[in-house]
């Protein structure tokens, strides 16, 4: 995620003297130094954290501890950056105690997703009360460089429940796609027939959702004739229960953040 959000920054424009990133590993980042020769990329975090107007915390949620303790002397030095974390389940206020400062730190939390990779991201974001419009607007404009929907939210709780939707929702969609490519090959089609034409079909829907004035509900009526085939596949999928497998896919996986905070934050 953090290689999408500097590729997306690095193709839209940004200034590429401007941009720096850190990569413990030294065969990445050789690799990173090959692919953005213009940025500057080092194996220590507090240099990238010097001077910093932005920093972007891309780390597991497991190592962010560390990783910010190891950098409190240097955030200390740099009171006026805007910090943003991407990882999932730690709460502002667990970040807030490891950087340990006298002074009112802003903070924001994304979640993203992996479509940002491609430029087709999701991202939510909450942000603290020390965040300035002005550093919200320039987060959208950084972000908007990798994902086309960005939802603000009041309370940091709701970061939970974006990543139970958006954040791991992309591969609940994979296995849809590939339950689907599957019956298509059980039905007599070709593994590749049956790829091509669920992919587009999954793609086809997706904008037409994007662009219609009408809901989903309407849009499903729509394409459901009655007696039609469309509509003996829908009663199979209500058959199955599927508005409670995904409901209870979602609130899995939202609870799973919360879980994730409560075991990360301390």
């Amino acid at each position: 995620m953090a290689e999408a959000i500097l590729g997306g920054l690095y193709q839209s424009g940004h200034p590429h003297t401007h941009l720096r990133f850190s990569e413990p590993l030294q065969e990445r980042l050789d690799f990173m130094k090959s692919k953005y020769p213009e940025v500057m990329g080092v194996t220590d975090n507090a240099t990238v954290v010097d001077g910093a107007n932005i920093i972007i915390l891309a780390v597991k949620p497991q190592v962010l501890k560390t990783v910010i303790q190891d950098l409190a002397s240097s955030l200390h030095s740099n009171p006026t950056a805007l910090i943003i974390s991407i990882a999932a389940g730690i709460e502002t206020g667990a970040m807030l105690r490891w950087i340990n400062a006298d002074y009112s730190v802003p903070l924001i939390r994304i979640m993203p997703n992996t479509p940002a990779l491609i430029g087709e991201g999701a991202v939510g974001l909450f942000a603290n009360e020390n965040v300035t419009q002005a550093q919200k607007e320039l987060t959208e404009r950084l972000l908007g460089s990798v994902s086309k929907a960005l939802s603000w939210v009041e309370s940091e709780g709701l970061i939970d429940s974006v990543t139970g939707v958006s954040g791991s929702g992309p591969a609940y969609f994979f296995l849809i796609m590939e339950a689907m490519q599957n019956a298509g090959v059980a039905a007599g089609l070709t593994a590749e027939d049956a790829k091509s034409l669920t992919l587009q079909t999954c793609l086809g829907a997706a904008r037409m959702a994007q662009n219609s004035d009408d809901d989903l509900v309407t849009l499903r009526r729509k394409v459901t004739s009655p007696k039609g085939t469309t509509e003996a596949g829908i009663k199979a999928m209500e058959a199955a229960n599927v508005r409670q497998i995904m409901f209870d896919t979602v609130m899995a996986a939202t609870n799973r953040s919360k879980e994730l905070a409560k075991d990360l934050g301390n």
